[in-house]
């Protein structure tokens, strides 16, 4: 007795055709829709009814039976998406080209860079579709970055020499990275600050009073994150030598000392040079001294991470709401030098 129900498509697969349905719905990546489509081919190849297939996945017997049709007539072409309906490509790969090329090598007449306006208007096209141009294409003609290569014939050496301090100090030994900042202003308000109330914000004077400038000098542990600072009021190779007494006398005396810092022409003048003779390292060798220079590559700011000079405020924000904040920070004691 002949089956009821309308007859279904026969369904065999090639030993090629099993092993992509395989691998489409096992694979991490494929869409969800796709496994389950493969699924349901792979499930009617082994001679299951679209009932006992409906069943075994969880969808309606429809379902099986349309993607059994369409992989009979169009084999795995038939399981995927096909393109969806929608209004045509106006903007062609040339206008794309011609966009791209013009933000690359061309600059406007009149500013220093394109904007979505001044590139719209030159292309013909919409300030958004150049937005989605250049996003496609990661281009910013609004952002620069800066770069500077180093000359200095002793790059290697110094960048191993730095680098290597850091990844490896030597033994009963403090790596320190030195920099300063120089002409620090001491700004206040003309006028005390008014605090902020309920309804209404901090208001502060747009003018300030200057109360002079100082010097700061820091060294940063790079093992602990300790700092140790000074303020003077000049920046000479006296000041630098008066701050590296402080770092001797803060270190304990059984340690020696690597600065790292750069090549600033007060760090290497004959006062420094002499003082640094003068302090024998811990050891037998006299070659050697407690106190070491290590100078980081010219232009390569990025070989000492206390470029950005660290201060002893710990990051806070200095007050503002005293007339008499910096009169008092340029009084410190630290600050006072009559030399």
């Amino acid at each position: 007795m002949a089956g009821r129900g309308r007859p279904k498509a026969e369904l065999a697969l090639s030993d090629v055709e099993r092993e992509t349905l395989v691998r489409w719905s096992q694979r991490r990546k494929s869409a969800q829709a796709l496994a389950l489509r493969c699924r349901i081919v792979l499930a009617c190849a082994d001679g299951l009814s679209n009932a006992e297939v409906a069943g075994r996945l969880g969808v309606s017997r429809p379902t099986v039976g349309k993607w059994r049709s369409r992989f009979v007539v169009r084999r795995l072409e038939g399981l995927v998406d096909e393109d969806r309906p929608g209004a045509p490509r106006k903007i062609s790969d040339d206008k794309v080209e011609e966009v791209v090329v013009a933000t690359l090598e061309q600059a406007p007449k009149d500013a220093t860079h394109w904007s979505r306006a001044s590139m719209a208007k030159r292309s013909g096209l919409s300030k958004s579709t150049v937005g989605r141009i250049w996003k496609a294409f990661r281009l910013k003609p609004h952002l620069a970055e800066t770069f500077k290569l180093s000359k200095d014939p002793l790059f290697i050496e110094k960048v191993r020499d730095v680098v290597g301090l850091y990844l490896d100090p030597p033994e009963r030994a403090v790596v320190l990275c030195v920099d300063e900042k120089s002409q620090v202003q001491a700004l206040d308000r003309s006028q005390p600050v008014l605090p902020m109330m309920p309804g209404m914000p901090e208001k502060r004077t747009h003018d300030y009073a200057r109360n002079g400038i100082t010097s700061l000098f820091a060294a940063l542990d790079m093992a602990s994150g300790k700092v140790i600072g000074a303020i003077h009021r000049r920046h000479r190779s006296t000041e630098y030598r008066k701050f590296l007494i402080r770092i001797d006398q803060a270190v304990p005396t059984d340690l020696d000392v690597h600065i790292i810092c750069d090549n600033y022409a007060t760090h290497k003048t004959d006062i420094i040079q002499k003082w640094l003779a003068a302090h024998p390292a811990n050891c037998s060798n006299a070659a050697f001294t407690r106190v070491s220079r290590h100078s980081k590559p010219t232009s390569a700011p990025g070989s000492t991470p206390g470029t950005k000079t660290p201060t002893p405020t710990c990051g806070q924000r200095p007050p503002t709401r005293s007339s008499t904040a910096s009169q008092h920070f340029a009084n410190e004691p630290q600050a006072r030098d009559t030399s």
